[in-house]
């Protein structure tokens, strides 16, 4: 809903605040859960309310040059911006293939920007419906309203979605493997021209804070190899973000070892890279998903 799991995390508290002091209000009419998501749903909507949507570079204007000038690389606050967040976080490790593969599909990228484009009723109640899996008459219940208003927003919200977010299988096959032990030898050795050669024509490339983004392998091998050649030399440590690969970027230390500067979020078609989501504020996620700041000349 919100597009951040550190606003996901405030939404959270306030939720249990608000069935805590209404507690003696709660009735039986409806599930305990039922009467939580509504709570949690208004919460959102209030948040919502007060800040609007959450953007993505890749849906903000058109793409720049892999050459750009300094002037263009504008920055916009951490809370303009969707954030990543750890696979672990969403996917229960005894969830089946098929639950694994809808939870991941719920916080892809691509999803999520797309989820912010929508009214935020039309948000809340096609992830009721396609995440949460409640009956639509639930959904009228939580957002008071009627089943007929619930199928018309989930019809228009559908509509907008679709092709957003293609079909994923939950597991990694093996040739997207190899591919991406490939991507981590290139990067580790800077092998630009290796690096291009897994990306998809129209493979795009962004590194919020920056609303500078680039599509296509030519301008990115420009941009390695111009302003972003700092992370010559940058060791890669895998985990899961956002439904997809990625991997805590490190890049060398003047003083020694290596200093973090990137969680790289890569989105996979077959296997090729269709997109690499660069996320800069490692102060504020490298915590979140257990990477140091520093790593060791060792």
């Amino acid at each position: 809903m919100l597009g951040s799991a550190f606003d996901a995390d405030d939404a959270v508290q306030e939720t249990m605040i608000r069935a805590w002091k209404a507690y003696d209000r709660f009735d039986g009419r409806a599930s305990l859960k039922s009467w939580l998501y509504r709570i949690a749903t208004n919460v959102c909507l209030d948040e919502l309310n007060k800040r609007g949507r959450r953007a993505h570079p890749i849906e903000e204007g058109k793409p720049g040059s892999g050459a750009p000038e300094i002037h263009e690389l504008k920055q916009q606050p951490d809370s303009y911006w969707i954030e990543p967040i750890l696979d672990s976080e969403i996917c229960d490790a005894d969830a089946g293939p098929d639950e694994k593969a809808s939870l991941r599909q719920s916080v892809r990228l691509a999803f999520v920007a797309a989820l912010q484009k929508l009214p935020p009723k039309q948000r809340a109640a096609l992830l009721m419906a396609e995440v949460l899996d409640c009956p639509v008459a639930e959904i009228a219940e939580t957002l008071e309203t009627s089943v007929a208003s619930v199928n018309s927003a989930l019809q228009r919200a559908r509509g907008s979605l679709a092709q957003r977010n293609p079909s994923q299988p939950a597991e990694l096959s093996p040739s997207q493997q190899v591919m991406l032990r490939q991507y981590v030898t290139a990067f580790e050795k800077y092998d630009v021209d290796g690096l291009v050669a897994l990306m998809r024509h129209e493979v795009t490339l962004c590194m919020p804070p920056y609303s500078l983004w680039l599509q296509g392998p030519t301008d990115v091998h420009t941009w390695m190899l111009g302003l972003g050649c700092g992370c010559r030399g940058s060791r890669l440590i895998p985990t899961f973000a956002s439904g997809w690969p990625a991997f805590a970027q490190y890049r060398p230390d003047t003083n020694g070892g290596h200093k973090a500067w990137a969680l790289i979020v890569l989105e996979l078609s077959e296997d090729q890279i269709a997109g690499i989501n660069s996320f800069l504020a490692v102060d504020r996620l490298f915590p979140r998903f257990g990477f140091p700041l520093q790593l060791s000349p060792s």
